[in-house]
């Protein structure tokens, strides 16, 4: 039986990608919003708008990964966006318990990258170096696994 007196930790998460398994060191963006569409219908004795649900909008989602030595997998999928054309990827985000099995997972379909941000270098630093990319999609599913 799961534990339900304290919330999952956030920090142990594992992500597919399509790519080599490198760990993600942030995920992020992972949102859903539901535009709202107003209307009066003009024989309503009702002195209001009513509501109803419209077009969903997703927001990119941001990947960060430590720069390894030889590892050119981000840059590999960016270069294939070309005359309209892009490789697509779905993408599985889990978060973990203690013993690494999944708790919740989100099914991320169709998605691109639509911006890659090198690392920033700094002579006074004392850190990893950190790409990040965001990329696009087409929706997610979240299951809560028992």
């Amino acid at each position: 039986m799961p534990n339900t007196d304290f919330p999952i930790p956030k920090f142990h998460f594992s992500v597919e990608w399509g790519g080599t398994k490198i760990a993600f060191t942030e995920v992020s963006g992972l949102n859903k919003e539901m535009d709202v569409i107003e209307h009066r219908v003009g024989s309503s004795p009702e002195f209001f708008k009513k509501k109803m649900p419209g077009l969903q909008k997703l927001s990119n989602i941001s990947l960060k990964r430590g720069v390894f030595a030889g590892d050119n997998e981000f840059y590999q999928w960016y270069n294939t966006v070309a005359m309209n054309t892009v490789e697509r990827r779905n993408i599985t985000i889990s978060l973990l318990n203690e013993n690494h099995t999944p708790v919740v997972v989100w099914k991320v379909k169709d998605c691109f990258i639509v911006s890659l941000k090198c690392s920033d270098m700094k002579a006074d630093a004392n850190e990893a170096a950190i790409d990040t990319v965001e990329i696009a999609n087409h929706g997610f599913t979240m299951e809560h696994v028992a």
